[in-house]
C-alpha cells in the first residue's frame, strides 16, 4: 500500500488543480457506514458524506447487491436511441415521490451541474421567454450554463450569462437589506417584484426562477419560512416556472424526502443529483411534461441514464424509504443542532448556528457584534478536526461556515463523538494552537 506521502506526491504531479478543493491531506482507502479509513489506517467519523453525497452511508448491502445484479446484466444501454427497464423504474419512482400531481417526466444526467444546465436550456424554449432569475450566493454547478445561473464568490472570476438576473437571498443572520429589516423574506420579494421586475427584468420575459430552499454552498442559509411560499405565489401570479435546486439538500437530508415539502411548495421543476446515486454519477430533473418535452434531442449525453446509474438511484431511494432515513435525519438532526447551539454558548468564534435535519451550518465570526467573517479560523478548525478524526468542510460567500452534512444513518452516539472532536478543535484554534503555515497548502474555497 503506498504511503500518504507517496500518494500526495503523485496527486500533485497528475491531478489537475482545476478539479481540486482540498482542506486537509486525506487519502481514502475504504469506508463503511459513517466511517472512513485512510491509506495509513487512520479512522475518521464522516460529518461531510463527500459533499452530501453518501446519504445512505458507505457500503450499504442493499446498494451493493443492486449494483452487482445490474453488472451481471449490463453496464450500458443508451436512452438516446433505445430503452431499458432500470431507467423506467427509477423514473416511475421519482414521478410518484416528487411533489405535484400534474403530468411529469424525468430527464437523467450525471451531476447537478448538467441537470441545472438542462433546465436553463429548456425553459426559454418551452416558454418563449428569454430570462431567468437566480439568487446571489447560489451555486448551481460548474458547467458554463450552470455557472451563469450561479452567483457564488468562488465563481466571481467567471462572467455569468446576460440573460440571468441575480437578486439577494434572504439571509436572516446577514440580511442584504440591512440588519434593521424585520422581515428579510418580504424585503426580498418586494425588491424582486417592485424594483427588478419594474426596471431591468420584465416579468413577462422571465421563463423561470431557480432557488435553493437552503442555500448550501452559499453558507447553509435557511431562509425565513415565509420566503418559499411567497416566491411560489409570485411565480404563479406572473406565469413563471418555479425551479427548486434540491441537488445538495434533497433525498431526505432535511428531514423530508425533498426539501420543498417543508414549506408546502410544489415546484414546477425539481433538480436532483449528488445523493441520488449515493456516489454513482447520476442526476435527474423531474418537471412538468411541457418543459421536458420542449424539443427532441436538445439535452442528450451518450451514457446518461445508463442502467448501472439508474439501478444505483433506485436502490438508494429504496433504502431511504425502507430505513426511514428522513425521519432519522429529522430526529437526530434536531439533537445535532442542539449540541451545536450548546457549543455556541462556550465558543465566541461561533456567531450563528442554523440548519434543518442533517444540513447544518456553523458560522464563525471574529466578533459577534460586527459579524466580521472568521475565514482563516474556519480553515483551521476544519484542519484540526481532521487531525483529531473528524471530516467536515467549510463553505459560504466568506468561507467561514462549517458545513455538517453526515450520512443520514448517523446516530446520537456518533453526534456526541463528533461534537466532542469539534469542541476540541474550536478550543485549539481559539487558543492559537493551529498555525497559518499548517493550513497554507490547503486553499479550500
Amino acid at each position: 500500500m503506498p504511503s500518504l506521502a507517496e500518494i500526495s506526491t503523485r496527486d500533485a504531479q497528475l491531478i489537475s488543480d482545476a478539479m481540486r478543493l482540498r482542506f486537509y491531506p486525506l487519502a481514502v482507502e475504504r469506508a463503511q457506514g459513517c466511517r472512513v479509513w485512510d491509506v495509513e489506517g487512520r479512522e475518521y467519523l464522516d460529518f461531510a458524506a463527500g459533499w452530501a453525497v453518501v446519504n445512505i452511508g458507505y457500503g450499504h448491502p442493499h446498494f451493493k447487491e443492486a449494483l452487482l445484479c445490474q453488472l451481471e446484466r449490463s453496464t450500458f444501454a443508451s436512452l438516446i436511441s433505445g430503452m431499458h427497464t432500470p431507467a423506467l423504474q427509477l423514473a416511475e419512482k421519482l414521478v410518484a415521490l416528487t411533489p405535484g400531481d400534474f403530468p411529469k417526466k424525468v430527464w437523467f444526467g450525471f451531476c447537478g451541474s448538467d441537470a441545472n444546465e438542462t433546465v436553463g436550456r429548456l425553459l426559454p424554449i418551452a416558454t418563449g421567454r428569454r430570462r431567468l432569475v437566480s439568487f446571489i450566493g447560489a451555486y448551481h454547478g460548474s458547467t458554463a450554463a450552470s455557472m451563469a445561473m450561479s452567483a457564488h464568490a468562488a465563481q466571481s472570476h467567471f462572467i455569468g450569462g446576460g440573460h440571468v438576473v441575480k437578486v439577494p437571498y434572504p439571509h436572516p443572520y446577514r440580511c442584504p437589506f440591512g440588519d434593521e429589516i424585520h422581515d428579510c423574506a418580504q424585503a426580498t420579494i418586494r425588491f424582486l417584484e417592485d424594483y427588478i421586475f419594474k426596471t431591468i427584468c420584465p416579468p413577462d420575459d422571465v421563463a423561470g426562477i431557480i432557488v435553493e430552499t437552503i442555500q448550501s454552498d452559499g453558507g447553509d442559509i435557511v431562509p425565513p419560512p415565509t420566503f418559499l411560499p411567497m416566491l411560489a405565489d409570485l411565480c404563479q401570479r406572473y406565469g413563471i416556472y418555479l425551479v427548486v435546486d434540491d441537488v445538495k439538500v434533497g433525498m431526505g437530508r432535511t428531514g423530508r424526502m425533498f426539501s420543498p415539502e417543508h414549506f408546502g411548495v410544489i415546484p414546477d421543476v425539481l433538480v436532483l443529483g449528488k445523493a441520488l446515486g449515493n456516489g454513482i454519477p447520476l442526476s435527474a430533473v423531474v418537471a412538468r411534461k411541457e418543459i421536458l418535452d420542449a424539443g427532441t434531442g436538445l439535452a442528450i449525453f451518450t451514457t446518461a441514464g445508463n442502467p448501472l446509474s439508474c439501478a444505483a438511484g433506485l436502490a438508494t431511494l429504496e433504502v431511504i424509504e425502507q430505513e426511514k432515513l428522513p425521519e432519522n435525519a429529522a430526529q437526530v438532526g434536531t439533537y445535532l443542532h442542539q449540541r451545536l447551539c450548546a457549543l455556541q454558548e462556550r465558543h465566541p468564534l461561533i456567531g450563528d448556528v442554523r440548519g434543518m435535519g442533517f444540513m447544518q451550518g456553523v458560522e464563525l465570526v471574529c466578533d459577534r457584534q460586527t459579524k466580521a467573517p472568521a475565514a482563516r479560523q474556519a480553515a483551521k478548525v476544519v484542519y484540526r478536526a481532521f487531525e483529531l478524526g473528524l471530516l467536515l468542510f467549510y463553505v459560504g460567500m466568506f468561507s467561514n461556515v462549517l458545513e455538517i452534512t453526515p450520512p443520514l444513518t448517523l446516530s446520537k452516539a456518533e453526534v456526541d463523538e463528533g461534537i466532542a472532536i469539534l469542541d476540541q478543535a474550536l478550543t485549539d484554534v481559539e487558543m492559537g494552537r493551529v498555525s497559518d503555515e499548517t493550513i497554507a497548502p490547503y486553499a479550500g474555497w
